[in-house]
């Protein structure tokens, strides 16, 4: 199984009720991000059978935004194993729900996002230290209990990325 590691893209400042919390929307540079991390996966080809997405707002924008641009047409999952505060075993649990399946995009929260991924591509009793930043994405090819990660593309690779095939694209004459 491939697992596609997605954390939701920039929502502005953390609000102090949780209840408020949860509902807080991305801000005007979360939805350029999944602009960018969208267009960077259909450019990549990159196809999932499932979108799996914590049941925060923030995260459902970015499941929904990314998944629009990749041509994604199945209906979004959503499951609290996604949440903030989730356990490592809660997500080894949902997973189990879908191992049937080729690839599968998670989308969810820091620091247990960063920190599952880290657990799925470490040996068992280490954990490697990644960082996933708002608007990253990460490839993960899962072999029984233990991944491999293939690349991981953070917001500002996504940006210039994007800058540059925009570049390429136009008329020689028009460069600067």
């Amino acid at each position: 199984m491939i697992i596609y590691f997605l954390r939701h893209a920039s929502a502005g400042e953390r609000m102090v009720n949780p209840k408020k919390d949860a509902k807080r929307a991305l801000d005007e540079v979360g939805i350029e991000q999944c602009g960018h991390v969208g267009r960077a996966l259909a450019a990549l080809d990159v196809q999932v059978d499932a979108i799996i997405s914590s049941p925060l707002k923030r995260s459902t924008q970015t499941a929904s935004l990314v998944g629009n641009e990749m041509g994604y047409e199945g209906k979004l999952q959503l499951d609290d194993a996604l949440r903030p505060g989730a356990s490592f075993a809660d997500f080894r649990r949902m997973l189990d729900k879908y191992k049937k399946l080729e690839a599968v995009m998670v989308v969810g929260h820091n620091p247990n996002l960063s920190e599952f991924l880290g657990r799925v591509i470490s040996e068992p009793g280490s954990e490697a230290a990644v960082e996933l930043r708002k608007g990253a994405v990460a490839r993960v090819e899962m072999r029984r209990n233990f991944g491999t990660l293939h690349w991981c593309l953070t917001p500002k690779v996504l940006r210039a990325l994007y800058a540059a095939a925009a570049e390429s694209s136009r008329p020689k004459s028009s460069r600067k």
